[in-house]
């Protein structure tokens, strides 16, 4: 997957279009990713030993090819791969502007 943990994104797709966030998790296996403030929920939850009942508001997963990882300039942008020359290991780049995200 090439959205990480970290990420500052931008929904390009769905109800929350246009929206932007960072990503707080990542699922590779789901090809899904949890996006601050994005794609809000209400979770209905009992009472037990921990926490009061009742309905809270949470962050549900979102798909990732509904998300776009924004760049240096801050335009949504395509992820790419280079390698770099002294390490010898794999660095994101935009595929917008070339530079390294």
């Amino acid at each position: 997957m090439k959205v990480h943990k970290g990420d500052t994104v931008i929904v390009v797709s769905g109800p929350d279009k246009g929206a932007k966030g960072k990503v707080v998790e990542s699922f590779p296996q789901a090809d899904k990713v949890l996006v601050e403030g994005v794609n809000r929920i209400k979770k209905h939850t009992s009472t037990s030993a921990t926490a009061q009942g009742g309905i809270e508001v949470r962050e549900a997963p979102i798909h990732v090819s509904n998300v776009m990882v924004v760049d240096s300039d801050g335009n949504p942008t395509r992820v790419g791969y280079r390698t770099d020359e002294e390490t010898g290991k794999r660095v994101r780049i935009s595929r917008k502007n070339g530079k390294d995200i």
